[in-house]
């Protein structure tokens, strides 16, 4: 079978398609899975880390305000199906999946033009702009949460199937990993707090403030902080100005390549509210406190986020609201006092996980392309 997975930007969008790759290549070895991207993602490094081939399709969104860059934009979409095309007829894929990210558009619109079987994935409850304008020409469209259904013109198309994850989120217990991590045993808990694979402003500086009044002076708390790309380098100056890479219960990182097994590791979470970070939260039945991001399209992060707060899976703080109690909450869920909310909450925010949602993706793959298992 040959599969080309599209989808970019973000690791939100990047590691469900890695993840139905790995599915396809562990069912079927002799297959042949490709990517397509763009070339500033950071798909490009995720990619080509996990052993796949990756090609390049230019595109990108339309900003609001006036700008000359919407004139190459708008050059991006005028060509960016053509060049499609041409890879698609080079490959000659027996699927194309999508995953998100401007670039599934042209590369889904080429496929489905060419008779190629097609499918999406939408994560978040409520379907994107791209999933909508896409929805009456894919073959098939899996979604994470069963309302999504609603919001989409042909049900019939529509498989709720959760989110495919990456497989290493469900095996390492919480004492491998922290063995595996160097964790010292003298770290009654952990904390992994991390503000996505770009990174996000104001949970760097929320967590850098935790450091500095919390997690200096406890050292029975190991915390391991993800930067992302774009603040790494200004956090770092302050962390260290501040004297914490003194601190051996700290671990500052740019970005997590190993995220299932330091999440593994942890107590407590504090993150975004992604659609595939709260699949991967609830599969590994984490005690999570979510900071959505505020600057996401139909605020998905919020509702996200708003379904768990609502049964008492999770702790919920916006970013206007973080002086109101999120620091007392955090330090609350790190101390003893905390043991029997974590516990609770845990195993409600369980309940959300679907566990063969990488099955039933591959199964429904097979049915797609006339394949036999």
């Amino acid at each position: 079978m040959r599969v080309l997975l599209t989808g970019g930007g973000t690791g939100g969008h990047v590691n469900p398609a890695l993840a139905i790759a790995n599915t396809i290549k562990e069912n079927d070895p002799d297959s042949t899975v490709e990517f397509v991207g763009t070339s500033k993602g950071i798909e490009n490094r995720l990619v080509p880390r996990a052993g796949y081939a990756i090609h390049h399709v230019e595109i990108r969104g339309i900003r609001r305000s006036l700008s000359l860059s919407n004139l190459k934009t708008l050059y991006y979409v005028l060509t960016a199906p053509g060049k499609a095309k041409k890879l698609l007829r080079e490959f000659k894929p027996d699927i194309v999946i999508g995953t998100g990210g401007y670039v599934c558009w042209p590369v889904i619109k080429a496929a489905a033009s060419l008779g190629i079987p097609t499918a999406l994935h939408e994560s978040n409850a409520t379907p994107g702009v791209a999933v909508k304008a896409l929805a009456s020409k894919v073959d098939r469209i899996y979604v994470n949460f069963d309302k999504a259904k609603e919001h989409l013109p042909d049900p019939e198309k529509v498989l709720h199937v959760g989110n495919p994850l990456l497989s290493e989120f469900k095996g390492t217990d919480k004492e491998t990993a922290r063995r595996e991590l160097g964790i010292p045993e003298s770290c009654r808990y952990v904390l992994l707090s991390y503000g996505g694979s770009l990174g996000a402003e104001t949970v760097n500086r929320v967590m850098l403030q935790f450091m500095k009044e919390i997690i200096s002076k406890h050292p029975e708390i190991y915390h391991i902080h993800a930067t992302g790309s774009s603040g790494y380098e200004k956090i770092k100056a302050e962390f260290d100005e501040a004297g914490l890479d003194k601190c051996p219960n700290i671990s500052l990182n740019e970005y997590i390549y190993d995220m299932p097994l330091r999440m593994a590791a942890s107590d407590v979470v504090v993150c975004r509210a992604g659609a595939m970070t709260v699949s991967e939260l609830s599969l590994s039945r984490k005690c999570t406190v979510f900071i959505p991001s505020p600057n996401v399209t139909n605020n998905h992060q919020y509702k996200n986020a708003k379904v768990l707060f609502d049964e008492g899976a999770a702790f919920l703080f916006e970013e206007s609201s973080l002086d109101e109690g999120f620091e007392e909450a955090l330090e609350f869920l790190l101390s003893p006092a905390g043991d029997a909310k974590r516990e609770q909450m845990e195993n409600k925010i369980s309940a959300f996980a679907v566990p063969d949602a990488n099955k039933r993706i591959y199964e429904d793959i097979l049915k797609l392309t006339g394949k036999k298992n």
